[in-house]
């Protein structure tokens, strides 16, 4: 038989134990009550996550620990909601170097769909770039790969199919991110008809609507949107204002989910890319992925407010 000090300590172990797990327990809750919902990719059906991740800026960051750690979380954050889309550029500064060497030092590469860019004049030169982006993203391959701002778009699309043809990226696309760049934008889709599209789009930006967002219908392509907040000005305009009364319905808590879910309500967009490297913002913009796609007089009523 135990001696009774053993048994007690025995005890007190396992207590212990149980202390340390709930913290565990309960950061692996939170992450699951966000549900994403997933939207099918129409060249393939393949289904995206609607909340995925831009890096200009965010991830443009040096090697230090009060850099890197905070990302870290995001990333954490972002996979545990079951998000994988990362969008990022040769032209984001650090951005590609710094999520390859995180996703490589977290094992998290296989979890990611990530989309880069080339943006630059000339097959040899474009071809340098994606080769220079595969090694610092550290991976053989991109889920996707558009022409950035359609710079030199008839020689970079056709480079990115020849990729695409070998196994270097399962999908092409286009971005642009003004609204000058629209028209443009749209005749490049009617020519090559690429499996993404990229363009800005937010309650008070919404060029994208009169022809992108119907070509991209008409013709079976996913719509990534940037810019959902408008670098900011957004936020700058709902300053000291309460939510609209229909927002805690609709399950919104913050200004930033209202934003994105405005973006995500047009029937056109399969997901859009917020950047950001801060974690508490990650879990917020992550919340908007889930809950009902506003009406129409919700969309109405976020527009006229920020008029």
């Amino acid at each position: 038989m135990p001696s009774r000090r053993r048994v007690l300590s025995a005890l007190a172990l396992s207590a212990a134990s149980l202390a340390l797990a709930q913290p565990i327990r309960l950061a692996r809750a939170a992450d699951a009550a966000t549900v994403l919902q997933s939207r099918p990719i129409p060249s393939t059906g393949e289904l995206l996550p609607v909340i995925g991740m831009g890096s200009s800026g965010s991830f443009d960051v040096g090697a230090s620990p009060a850099e890197r750690d905070p990302l870290r979380e995001v990333l954490r954050r972002f996979f545990a909601a079951g998000a994988s889309l990362i969008d990022t550029a040769p032209g984001y500064g650090r951005a590609e170097a710094v999520i390859g060497e995180l996703l490589a030092e977290t094992n998290l590469r296989q979890k990611a769909f990530l989309a880069t860019k080339i943006g630059a004049v000339g097959r040899e030169a474009g071809l340098a770039q994606f080769r220079r982006s595969l090694e610092l993203l550290k991976t053989d391959k991109v889920e996707l790969l558009q022409v950035h701002s359609l710079q030199d778009w008839k020689t970079q699309i056709a480079l990115i199919g020849e990729l695409k043809a070998q196994g270097k990226t399962r999908y092409t696309g286009v971005t642009h991110w003004q609204d000058s760049g629209h028209d443009e934008l749209a005749e490049v889709v009617r020519a090559v008809r690429p499996d993404f599209l990229q363009v800005n789009y937010s309650v008070i930006s919404r060029s994208a609507e009169a022809k992108v967002f119907p070509l991209a219908r008409e013709l079976g392509v996913a719509v990534l949107v940037n810019r959902a907040f408008d670098d900011g000005r957004l936020f700058s305009r709902v300053k000291d204002k309460a939510l609209p009364g229909w927002a805690a319905e609709a399950g919104i808590d913050s200004w930033a989910q209202a934003f994105l879910r405005f973006a995500l309500s047009h029937p056109a967009v399969t997901a859009v890319i917020p950047a950001t490297g801060k974690p508490d913002r990650q879990s917020d913009n992550l919340k908007a992925g889930s809950g009902p796609t506003l009406t129409e007089a919700q969309r109405q009523s976020l527009i006229e407010l920020l008029a």
